[in-house]
């Protein structure tokens, strides 16, 4: 046995256990991160039940969710205003931050988001033409053609940033979007001034979550929850996209499978948002980066991560959007902006930086 192979013998026990206490560590810090994260989203929706127009005890909120009773108005304010809309803001809010975290670890684009990138203007663009000219639509089939303005929204925008010399690049996909968002936008106004349906529109337009009621909430909420499960599963194959196509095709991976999975799933995600809550930007593009700062590059740990704290991002957006001005309501998307404008500039400015 050469000296060579006798210190690898001896050293090799010696890493092992210092890698098992730092490998615990991780593992622990990663469950204390989570077990943080769902108190504070159980906190979150706590108080904005609670709070509003009105304030309400504890011992009432508690005696609203687990024994209702309908005689009592403070009941009926909990159980068929307040919990319907919170509980919806924390699944659009869940939804849009792991479609951001979606579509940035795919495209390898710390940009990316489905405001940024143009895929809410497009869900929002068939809104306004459902509205126009079919203004009876029963809610499931406006879940439908929202998705389908989604996927051709995200269609125009990939094919744009594909068709530039070069090849589809991360700052071309930003402006991509931003271009596909301007031209769908200002088709979307040019319909509302039109037909007439800036009332009716102004909803989507700001986006919010005070019209969502327990009908609509069981439609679009567990489709929303179980394309969130079904996007950990996908988790682990964007994290080798994210580390580069060279490094994914080398591992075995079907890059254009999962990016194609990967898109479809960010499409059902922000078509149904957009439906629910209109076009609430930013969110996908914060709440992922934050998510990563705490917990690494890993997504098998980033996707749920996000879920937890883009709920609470909205359900504390639109707490706040209540409580701005009360009885008068801010748009929900005016808060979450006064948090992603800032940061998309920074990042913006960053990514300028890089190049």
């Amino acid at each position: 046995m050469d000296k060579h192979t006798a210190s690898t013998e001896r050293t090799a026990p010696e890493v092992a256990s210092v890698a098992r206490p730092v490998l615990r560590a991780g593992r622990i810090r990663q469950a204390l991160l989570f077990t943080a994260s769902a108190v504070l989203l159980a906190l979150a929706i706590f108080v904005a039940i609670s709070f509003g127009a009105k304030d309400l005890t504890v011992s009432t909120v508690w005696s609203a969710v687990f024994h209702y009773d309908r005689s009592l108005m403070t009941h009926r304010i909990i159980h068929e205003l307040r919990l319907p809309r919170v509980l919806g803001a924390a699944i659009i809010g869940a939804a849009l931050a792991v479609a951001g975290s979606l579509i940035q670890g795919i495209t390898r684009n710390p940009l990316g988001d489905t405001g940024v990138l143009g895929i809410n203007a497009g869900a929002m663009f068939v809104v306004a033409v459902s509205f126009a000219f079919f203004p009876d639509l029963p809610y499931g089939t406006l879940i439908i053609l929202s998705f389908l303005g989604a996927l051709m929204s995200t269609l125009l925008v990939f094919g744009l940033g594909a068709s530039a010399p070069g090849g589809l690049t991360p700052m071309r996909l930003t402006v991509s979007g931003a271009v596909t968002a301007a031209l769908l936008g200002s088709m979307t106004s040019g319909i509302a001034i039109y037909f007439d349906l800036s009332q009716d529109l102004a909803f989507w337009y700001a986006g919010g979550v005070a019209g969502i009621k327990w009908s609509q909430l069981k439609i679009f909420a567990p489709v929303l929850l179980i394309v969130i499960a079904w996007s950990m599963g996908l988790a682990r194959s964007i994290s080798l996209i994210s580390m580069g196509d060279e490094v994914a095709l080398n591992l075995g991976l079907n890059l254009r499978r999962i990016r194609l999975l990967g898109l479809l799933t960010v499409v059902v995600l922000a078509g149904l948002s957009v439906s629910a809550a209109g076009a609430i930007g930013f969110v996908g593009l914060v709440v992922p980066h934050i998510a990563r700062k705490l917990i690494g590059v890993d997504y098998r740990q980033i996707v749920p991560l996000s879920a937890l704290l883009g709920a609470v991002l909205l359900v504390l957006a639109d707490l706040g959007a209540r409580m701005a001005n009360p009885p008068e309501e801010l748009a929900i998307g005016i808060m979450v902006s006064f948090i992603g404008v800032p940061f998309f500039l920074f990042l913006a400015r960053k990514e300028r930086r890089e190049l």
